[in-house]
Formats: structure tokens, C-alpha cells, sequence
């Protein structure tokens, strides 16, 4: 257990002795009923087996933050990453802030954050390793590291920026409530330390003594229809219209009108921090921590593609696919998409923090769509593999029975890993990618490329025939529309809305805005020649096809990733600043541990 000071303090214990019977969501704040097999187990911390004797042991807990009263001294951050033992670029609690007016009517307004432990907690249903479980006791979420392989995804589904990734050691970890203290009575290290008697910890709803409040949200917090948070805030002081984030986040929080003045929502808006100038920024385009996921995803739908047009081809009747398994561009078609498939498997494989781990993906596919695409996927290789081997030894007893079987499986494994490939970036907090532009997208590079591989193939061993080309090429042209079409919808819904998905629009046309233009420009060129080849018949039109179509999806992939804004919290102007990452790293500064700058990538 926990230790206890001989002369620790009131305000560092729990002080709860009653509690509502539910939250403001309809939730049971009593995690388990009386009686239930759950009551009375160890949480064997540290290998203890004692059972603490809080009398709320089994009832939601949460944090409480007054916002009149932080003043930025980040005590909460030291005492929590002190007793974590954690490294100077890992903070579980981070503070942050946003601003307001002008002097001599100036504000500043303090967040400290850490992990809310959320009733619907989309870090445990979006890990694929199960490293995440939420408990009975105190209604904790806790994450063990040791599980956990590295992939990040429950950093981009979290809109709290809570579980942090360490590059170094290849892992995620995070705020695990104390647990150890709360069984023994204490409350959290970072409440404990708290200076201004901004933070408290107890059961959720409860509000502390000399506190009038219990919001669900304030200036700068992500909505909580999310996750379902537990912390509750008070802030009573007037605030200005606008507050800003001082991070290099275009993004800003204006009061709704007809909220009652003070007391209105704010919601986050636009703020174009770095006006309207257009930019190439290639080098951070292409340079992207991303680019793993960018070869994955083009390779692996390429590959989708073609095994696609090949199987449907082959089971319709299709004459010029027919034509085409029966020419000598048919087993190098088949080696190119297995090559394809190994080189994006093995590129993002490595990606991971812990590349050897690779195989705990399937841990949790009841509920995390990266488990389910990666066996999706992983279906899919199996039985392209299968239809490639059976392709080559048909003289093989049963080959044509077992390679149907192998189509029926790689076809099952194209549908399900292709869905949960878009699913997976459906998220919420990414409002850019929360759009069904993102199926389009996918989509049409799964049809473009995979078209274009087997065309090019194809005039590779004199077996592009005129109705193959024009096939392909009017595939190719389809898959394009596609995209195009998703892309002006996209364009539509987020441009003016408000959100993050507006900020990521302005720095598509700003920061990224002559490569936007580019890919855009390109997109047009490639569809006219798309056209132009299942018109004409001109075979030589597949070469500036294929030129146009590879930078269009590697340009339109890469501005994909990187542009995404998500919903996190708001920085200071040193700290969860990617402003100031950027710049430290460029001008040496990262070097030094002690400003908090990540100095690797896993």
C-alpha cells in the first residue's frame, strides 16, 4: 500500500461521504452493485494483494478544476511526472492556456489537463493490444505499458491529448489516477500539489466544499459528448467574446451570442494566426512522421485494386480479363501485388514502437477497427498469396478448387480490412478525417492504382489489348471522378464551419497551399488523360497517366495526414507547442531535455 505521511495534510485526502446515484449523462456512478463477484478484489498494486478500505472504492470518480484559481505554476505537472518517474518530454498532466482582449482589458484563462477517465473511454475500444481497462474500482482507465506495441492510435482518437506516446521506449503511457493513493484515502499526486486550490479529486458530481459549480465544459475543453468525460469545472469569471490559443494551433474559442452573456458556450472557430499567404512547404509535406502510414495505405490499395479487377474480372466473364490471366503479364501482375503488399506491411510493421510485438494487433477486434482492418488485411495477403501460389502450380491437384477458395478468402479480406481501413480514421476528434471524403479518397486509390498497375503491366508484356486499355482507363477515370467529387464535398462541409476541420482548410490553402493546388491541378490533368486513353486507344497515354496519378496520390495522401488538426487542448507557448517544436528542432534546441521537446520518432 501506498504510504501514508504521519502528518499528511486534510486537503490531500478524500473527503467524499455521499454521492447523487447518477451522473449528468445517466450513468450509474456506483460502478458495480452491491454483492457483485468484481467487489473485493485486489488491485494488486506494486504486487500487493491488500484491498483498500475507501468506502467509495467502487462509485466514478473524477477530477474538478477551478478555473478562478490556476495560476500556471505548474505544480500538478512536477508532482505527477515526479512521482511517474516520468522523462522531461512525458507529462500526464499537462497546463496550458488561451487569452483574451487587449490591455488593459487582458485575460488569461489556465487549463490543466490530464486523462478523464471517460465513461466511454475511446482509447480502450480503439486499442488494438487491449493495453487499456477500465475498472471498477474508482472507475479508473488504466493502460499498461508493457501490452501496449507502440501504434499510437489511442493518441489520435483521444480528444484530451491524455495517453502519450514515448518515441524512445517505443510505448504509451499515462495518467493512472493514483489509484495507489485512492486506497489508501489520498488524494492524486497533482491535486495534492496544487498552489492555488484549482484542482480536486473525489466522486464525480460531488462538488468540493466552497465550490459553486460543476460544468461539463469551459473555453478550450473538447466536447464532452465524446467520451463522456469525468471532470467538472467552475469558472465564474467573465471572459472575453474571443479566446485565443497562444500555440501555433489556428484555432479560437468564440462565446455563442444569446447565451446570456458569460455564461454562453464557446466553440472553436478559425483564427488565421499567419494570414492567408500561400506556401509550398514540401519538405514538412513529404516529410511527415506519417509517411508509414502514406506507402501502407497506397501500397496496400494499389494491391486491393488489382486483385479486385482481376477476381470480379475472372468471375463475370469479363473477355478482356480473361484475355488478360491468360497472357504473360498475368503472374507478374499477381508478383507486383504481393510485393506491393509485403513492402507496405513491413513499412508500417516498422512504424510500430515495438515492431516485434507486431502480432498483438489481434488483440482486440471485438471492439478496435485497427485490429479488424489488420485482420482484414491480413486475410487478404493470405489469400492473395494463395491465389498467386495456385496460379503458378495449376497443374496441382485440386489448384483450381483451392484457388477459388483463396479468391473467396482474399475477396472477404479486400471487404472487411478495405471497411476498417476507411472506419479506423472516422474519429471524432479528427474532424478532417471524420468525413466520408476519407471512403472516396480510399476508394479511388484503391480503383486508380490498382487499374493502372495492371495497365502498366500489362504494356510491359505486349498484353495491353484495346479493350483492356479501355477498360482501365475508364476505371482509372471513375476512380478520379470519385475522388474529385469527395474532395469538393469536403471542401464544402468544412470551409466556414468552424472547428478544427475549418483551421485544417486554412492551412491547406495557406501553409500548404501551392502542393494543394498542385495535387488539385494534377487530379484534372489525369482524369483528361484518362479520358483521353479509353477514348483513343492510344496506349502511350498510360505513361504521363502514370506520372500524374502517382504524384496526385502521394501529394493528396501526404496532405491527408498532415493536415489533420485534432481536437486536443491547448498548449502554452514552450509546452504541447508544435510551433515551437518545429522551430526547436530546427535551430537545435531540441537537444535540450529540460524544454520538454520530443527528441526522437519512433
Amino acid at each position: 500500500m501506498f504510504p501514508i505521511r504521519p502528518n499528511e495534510p486534510d486537503y490531500a485526502r478524500l473527503q467524499d461521504t455521499g454521492s447523487k446515484l447518477q451522473n449528468r449523462y445517466g450513468k450509474s456512478i456506483e460502478t458495480v452493485p452491491a454483492g457483485h463477484e468484481l467487489r473485493g478484489l485486489s488491485l494488486n498494486i506494486n504486487g500487493d494483494a491488500g484491498i483498500g478500505a475507501n468506502p467509495n472504492r467502487y462509485k466514478q470518480h473524477g477530477f474538478y478544476f477551478n478555473a478562478d484559481n490556476c495560476i500556471a505554476c505548474h505544480a500538478c505537472e512536477a508532482a505527477c511526472s515526479e512521482k511517474n518517474d516520468n522523462p522531461a518530454h512525458i507529462a500526464f498532466r499537462s497546463v496550458g492556456f488561451v487569452e483574451g482582449g487587449t490591455y488593459p482589458n487582458y485575460q488569461r484563462l489556465n487549463i490543466s489537463m490530464a486523462c478523464n477517465h471517460c465513461d466511454d473511454p475511446v482509447c480502450l475500444k480503439g486499442c488494438p493490444t487491449r493495453a487499456y481497462t477500465k475498472f471498477a474500482e474508482y472507475g479508473a482507465v488504466l493502460q499498461d505499458p508493457d501490452i501496449c506495441f507502440g501504434c499510437g492510435y489511442c493518441t489520435w482518437v483521444c480528444p484530451y491529448n491524455a495517453p502519450q506516446l514515448d518515441p524512445i521506449k517505443g510505448e504509451v503511457s499515462k495518467c493512472n489516477m493514483c489509484v495507489d493513493r485512492l486506497e489508501v484515502g489520498l488524494k492524486p499526486s497533482c491535486v495534492s500539489a496544487c498552489l492555488g486550490n484549482a484542482l480536486d479529486f473525489g466522486v464525480i458530481e460531488n462538488i468540493p466544499q466552497g465550490r459553486s459549480q460543476a460544468r461539463a465544459e469551459i473555453p478550450g475543453f473538447p466536447s464532452p459528448d465524446i467520451t463522456h468525460p469525468n471532470i467538472r469545472f467552475q469558472q465564474t469569471r467573465s471572459t472575453q467574446r474571443d479566446m485565443v490559443r497562444v500555440d501555433s494551433t489556428p484555432v479560437k474559442y468564440h462565446r455563442e451570442d444569446g447565451k446570456n452573456g458569460s455564461d454562453g458556450a464557446f466553440r472553436p472557430v478559425l483564427d488565421p494566426k499567419h494570414a492567408f499567404k500561400r506556401e509550398w512547404n514540401l519538405a514538412k509535406l513529404l516529410g511527415s512522421h506519417e509517411n508509414a502510414h502514406i506507402v501502407f495505405t497506397l501500397c496496400v490499395q494499389a494491391a486491393m485494386g488489382a486483385f479486385l479487377m482481376l477476381a470480379l474480372g475472372a468471375w463475370l466473364g469479363v473477355a478482356a480479363v480473361i484475355e488478360f490471366i491468360g497472357s504473360a503479364a498475368y503472374l507478374p501482375a499477381v508478383g507486383a501485388m504481393l510485393a506491393l503488399m509485403t513492402f507496405g506491411l513491413v513499412k508500417l510493421n516498422l512504424h510500430l514502437g515495438k515492431p516485434m510485438r507486431f502480432y498483438r494487433g489481434f488483440n482486440n477486434w471485438r471492439l478496435s477497427p485497427v485490429s479488424r482492418e489488420i485482420a482484414g488485411v491480413s486475410l487478404f495477403f493470405a489469400g492473395l498469396s494463395g491465389y498467386g501460389l495456385f496460379s503458378v502450380v495449376d497443374g496441382f491437384p485440386f489448384a483450381s478448387a483451392l484457388k477459388q477458395l483463396a479468391t473467396a478468402a482474399g475477396l472477404l479480406g479486400l471487404a472487411f480490412g478495405g471497411y476498417y481501413m476507411i472506419k479506423l480514421y472516422r474519429i471524432p476528434a479528427r474532424p478532417f478525417w471524420d468525413h466520408w471524403h476519407t471512403g472516396a479518397a480510399f476508394s479511388g486509390t484503391a480503383l486508380g492504382l490498382g487499374a493502372l498497375l495492371l495497365a502498366l503491366i500489362a504494356m510491359s508484356f505486349d498484353a495491353l489489348t484495346p479493350d483492356l486499355g479501355r477498360g482501365l482507363a475508364s476505371l482509372i477515370a471513375s476512380a478520379l471522378l470519385l475522388e474529385g467529387v469527395g474532395l469538393l464535398a469536403h471542401v464544402r462541409d468544412l470551409r466556414g464551419r468552424g472547428e478544427e476541420g475549418d483551421a485544417s482548410f486554412y492551412e491547406q490553402t495557406t501553409t500548404f497551399g501551392h502542393a494543394y493546388w498542385l495535387r488539385n491541378g494534377l487530379l484534372g490533368l489525369s482524369l483528361l488523360l484518362a479520358l483521353g486513353a479509353a477514348l483513343t486507344d492510344s496506349p502511350a497515354l498510360f505513361l504521363p497517366l502514370a506520372l500524374t496519378v502517382l504524384a496526385t496520390a502521394i501529394l493528396g495522401r501526404a496532405l491527408f495526414y498532415v493536415l489533420v488538426i485534432p481536437t486536443t487542448m491547448p498548449g502554452a507557448f514552450f509546452w504541447r507547442n508544435k510551433g515551437f517544436v518545429e522551430h526547436a528542432r530546427e535551430v537545435g534546441l531540441a537537444d535540450m531535455p529540460q524544454l520538454g521537446v520530443v527528441p526522437g520518432r519512433h
